[in-house]
């Protein structure tokens, strides 16, 4: 059994699944998906995505707003905490920084940031954290705010050794995309080989990202496969350790009991 520790439900295509959200649920279920994370980026969309993945208990859901959201609205730490209290939501996020596709002054995105990290405090559940050319201030904002105290993951891992290890001294574990098929990832494939065994969630970001045979089409979270396997080769070990281990993980870090 596989899980998906990232993805954005609410935004695969649904087309090949005559756009049912039920048929697409079969699918994950026939390709051995147990577990689903589906990830928050705004708070405008949040009650849609909510209201789309509320029937099904292999679903578990984030709150947070994303470090590129400009158009809409700027959470509070009330806001985040009153939708994070829910049993379904087990983490908060994404969030982080980005200075890839944000530019100018971005103390917004720092402030975001760490209204976030409050409110992953106050709730006792762990953060997703989202970064792009942004590694020094994101490392240091996790330890001013003392956000080793809660942990959480540092998804779509793109950074080199030196961050992995930063950030595994954080608490956080490191979870690999599609990314890490690439043959351009040589650095992400040498942290996939070093992260110690019971720090590494596997996820695809779907839609986006999807991984090495399907690179530059849409992603779906039955591709999370493809990930375990590259991983498992790179590690030299089997698919089916790197499931379970990687399941194993997730469970542990987001305290979630399932069947």
């Amino acid at each position: 059994m596989l899980i998906d520790s990232h993805c954005h439900l609410d935004r695969i295509d649904l087309e090949p699944y005559q756009h049912d959200f039920s048929c697409f649920m079969k699918e994950a279920e026939n390709n051995q998906i147990e577990h689903m994370l589906c990830i928050a980026i705004d708070l405008e969309s949040y009650s849609a995505m909510h209201d789309l993945v509320s029937g099904y208990s292999q679903i578990s859901l984030t709150v947070g707003v994303h470090p590129n959201v400009q158009d809409g609205k700027d959470p509070s730490v009330d806001e985040l905490v009153a939708l994070g209290q829910e049993k379904k939501v087990i983490a908060i996020g994404e969030t982080g920084l980005d200075y890839f596709r944000s530019k100018g002054d971005l103390d917004w995105q720092h402030q975001r940031f760490k209204k976030h990290i409050t409110a992953a405090k106050i709730l006792k559940k762990p953060l997703i954290i989202h970064t792009r050319e942004s590694r020094q201030d994101t490392l240091r904002i996790l330890e001013e705010e003392n956000a080793r105290d809660i942990g959480g993951v540092i998804h779509c891992f793109t950074e080199d050794w030196d961050f992995a290890e930063k950030a595994l001294d954080l608490g956080f574990y490191i979870s690999f995309s599609g990314i890490v098929t690439f043959n351009s990832a040589k650095e992400i494939k040498e942290v996939a080989k070093k992260v110690p065994a019971d720090r590494f969630l596997i996820e695809t970001d779907s839609p986006y990202l999807a991984p090495v045979p399907f690179r530059g089409k849409p992603n779906y979270p039955t591709y999370v496969r493809y990930v375990a396997e590259h991983i498992a080769e790179l590690r030299g070990t089997s698919f089916q350790q790197i499931a379970q281990q990687s399941t194993e993980n997730f469970k542990r870090l987001f305290k979630l009991e399932i069947s």
